[in-house]
């Protein structure tokens, strides 16, 4: 029976990744700096700080990581305040799970203060009891402590708790420390083919029925 959900954001609960397509590549460009590589596969499975590291380290940005951050940051506020929108069925799905009694949270990679005005936002936030953002916790979703962290707050078991994931490194990470997995289709995961045959359910939209079933 669940009992507890955990949530990714972006790709899960928000149709948002194509901000993370390119975010990369457009704030080295900002810097007078051509990317030499896809960033994008860099980006998505690295917090924040660890990117305005690898700029440092691989590009010579000379701005400290703090500055970075913020200037990323800057970047993204605007399209999230503006162009960022839930998807399918997630709404009416987060209330079927309140209603039934099932603990959410959020486990991300994005920063608080986005989560927290997006989901205000789009109407969803009071359905979460806590957000977990990689920063805050000090580790990206290659480690599972995040969702480590998540179970501990819930007070439930792996088996009982699902973890919502559209990208397949975040769902591979899940999966192999014993958590119930849902990959949830997004257009941006290039790999889905993997990522069904790996996740113990699927879905496309969130108002399909076999969500309702676990």
């Amino acid at each position: 029976m669940l009992k507890g959900a955990i949530f990714d954001l972006d790709g899960t609960l928000l149709d948002s990744m194509f901000i993370w397509e390119t975010i990369g590549e457009d704030y080295l460009r900002t810097l007078g700096k051509e990317p030499h590589e896809d960033l994008k596969e860099i980006f998505m499975t690295l917090t924040l700080e660890e990117a305005a590291e690898y700029y440092r380290e691989h590009y010579g940005v000379t701005l400290s990581v703090k500055e970075i951050v913020d200037s990323v940051n800057a970047m993204v506020e605007g399209i999230y305040r503006t162009k960022v929108t839930l998807k399918p069925g997630i709404a009416e799905y987060l209330r079927w799970l309140k209603e039934n009694g099932v603990k959410m949270c959020v486990a991300t990679v994005t920063d608080r203060y986005l989560v927290e005005e997006t989901l205000e936002r789009l109407g969803i936030r009071h359905y979460f009891s806590e957000i977990f953002t990689c920063a805050e916790v000090g580790f990206g979703k290659d480690k599972p402590i995040i969702y480590r962290k998540a179970l501990k707050h819930f007070g439930t078991t792996k088996e009982e708790t699902c973890i919502f994931e559209d990208a397949l490194f975040a769902l591979k990470t899940a999966k192999a420390d014993g958590f119930t997995t849902v990959g949830v289709y997004d257009r941006h995961e290039n790999r889905q083919n993997e990522l069904q045959s790996l996740a113990d359910y699927y879905i496309r939209d969130f108002a399909d029925s076999i969500l309702k079933t676990i």
